[in-house]
């Protein structure tokens, strides 16, 4: 299986050339599958079609909201009980290997054709979500300057662009620096959260499309759905790269 070679942690390499290195490389080699290496059909492709076919799914059968596992596609217990301030959400997958590892060379490795294609898949997955503009999920500036670029805005440059959207990359920012979330309770989760993101924009009826990668319990999202609806923003959905699930 084709290997990726990471970059190692701590290198000070220019997060711009290797950003710069990837979007070349990705423009003049000729369209290998990221996961197996095999020749892909079609320009532009980032995978063969064996490797698309076998990434992980969501469940047929989805919350509308949370997006997990429901009997008959209804909304689960636990949204009606307390609901989410987003509206629905939109996941092209379920977060598994080997999707996990595509979206960790996104993220880490400045590996934009997975953007550009992610962007242009949600573009359809939302199309029934009549939006008025794109928003990327931001990133703190220490975050974003420690690694050079923000993921979900290289999704969302894509979904806008397929949409036919404005993309407003400035409106909602991370204004505080939150510890890592990852083994938080939800609970902890949300505390940490507090406060974490500003709008500067009054979106007063406007329908918003909120893009990020990939959706673990949902706090990070709904806390910028929150901000972004104190601000007067009538709909927001959430559209997703991936959806974490409970095993």
């Amino acid at each position: 299986m084709f290997q990726f070679m990471p970059l190692r942690q701590g290198s000070r390499a220019s997060s711009f050339w290797r950003a710069a290195l990837s979007t070349t490389l990705d423009a003049l080699l000729p369209p290998l599958c990221l996961l197996c290496g095999a020749p892909c059909a079609a320009d532009g492709a980032t995978l063969c079609a064996a490797c698309q076919h076998d990434l992980p799914h969501l469940p047929a059968a989805h919350c509308p909201n949370c997006l997990l596992e429901t009997p008959q596609g209804e909304r689960c217990g636990a949204c009606l009980a307390h609901p989410p301030h987003f509206d629905c959400a939109f996941a092209l997958h379920r977060y598994d290997f080997p999707l996990n590892r595509l979206v960790q060379n996104l993220k880490y490795h400045a590996r934009f054709a997975l953007a550009r294609r992610w962007g242009e898949q949600l573009a359809q997955a939302s199309a029934d979500f009549a939006a008025d503009c794109v928003i990327p999920l931001p990133l703190h500036p220490e975050r974003l300057k420690e690694r050079g670029y923000n993921q979900a805005l290289e999704i969302a440059r894509h979904c806008a662009r397929a949409r036919c959207l404005p993309l407003d990359a400035s409106s909602l920012s991370k204004c505080r620096a939150t510890p890592p979330q990852s083994g938080l309770s939800l609970k902890a989760r949300r505390k940490n959260l507090k406060g974490a993101f500003s709008c500067a924009r009054d979106f007063s009826g406007q329908r918003i499309l909120l893009i990020d990668d990939v959706l673990t319990t949902g706090a990070t999202a709904n806390e910028a759905a929150r901000i972004l609806k104190l601000h007067a923003a009538a709909r927001v959905a959430i559209a997703l790269v991936a959806r974490t699930l409970r095993r």
